[in-house]
């Protein structure tokens, strides 16, 4: 076996926010397992990021706080002197509240977390990144199916997307690739604890592949846009949704 096959990732060092559990802890658990060094943020699970980083051998747990901006260069303290191969910008925030009853503190905090402090990210990441990088954002099918109560998580995920392919046209020249990745409805503990599970049975029902997403399904896709076999695709919004939306 080549060591492509065994290990595309190998010798690779990736970033990933969020990465303490759900969709973000899969993400570091496949990267890590496709031969990555990966380095990850957590706001408020300092166990599960220590058991996290354990668990893949080589991995670093970085508190970071994306409410807060002056965190953000923290995040890539250790990836200073080693450079960076790929960044996963998935950490995020949702946000239930009726357009009558936002507050500009509500707006405030879902945008900087959801947009401005990716975008600042990827502004961070762009001198450590080495020409043939790859950035993926984690976005949600909520920009194209819109749901009561999410105007602020809709939006800030629109805007997270916009700069993902602005950033696709400006990195290109140097080889590396951006791309978004939206999630439909994902079997994590936030969609359980914002979904009825009668809603969650009819999701199932009306999804071609006739069940919720896992983690791992969409890491498989995140993973895939990491690997060399991804080098072709840029500016692009795969929709990993199992057929939820066509």
């Amino acid at each position: 076996m080549t060591l492509h096959d065994s290990a595309p990732l190998a010798g690779r060092v990736a970033l990933v926010t969020g990465g303490s559990r759900g969709i973000g802890a899969a993400i570091v658990r496949r990267l890590a397992a496709d031969g990555a060094r990966v380095v990850f943020t957590y706001r408020e699970s300092s166990q599960a990021a220590a058991e996290l980083a354990a668990e893949i051998g080589d991995g670093v747990a970085v508190r970071c706080d994306q409410a807060d901006l002056g965190t953000l260069p923290a995040m890539f303290d250790p990836v200073r002197d080693s450079g960076l191969d790929i960044l996963v910008l998935n950490a995020a925030v949702a946000d239930q509240t009726p357009i009558g009853e936002l507050t500009t503190d509500h707006y405030e905090r879902v945008m900087t977390i959801n947009a401005t402090f990716p975008l600042f990210a990827i502004r961070e990441a762009i001198p450590l990144l080495r020409d043939g990088g790859r950035i993926v954002t984690v976005s949600s099918l909520n920009t194209v199916v819109a749901a009561p109560g999410l105007a602020l998580y809709c939006g800030s995920k629109g805007a997270l997307e916009q700069f993902t392919r602005v950033a696709s046209r400006e990195l290109g020249p140097r080889g590396i690739t951006v791309n978004t990745v939206s999630s439909g409805a994902t079997d994590t503990d936030m969609l359980r604890a914002t979904n009825p599970p009668e809603l969650l049975a009819v999701t199932s029902s009306v999804t071609a592949l006739g069940r919720l997403g896992t983690p791992a399904d969409i890491a498989a896709v995140v993973a895939f846009l990491c690997s060399p076999d991804g080098a072709w695709l840029t500016g692009q919004n795969l929709r990993a949704t199992g057929g939820l939306f066509m």
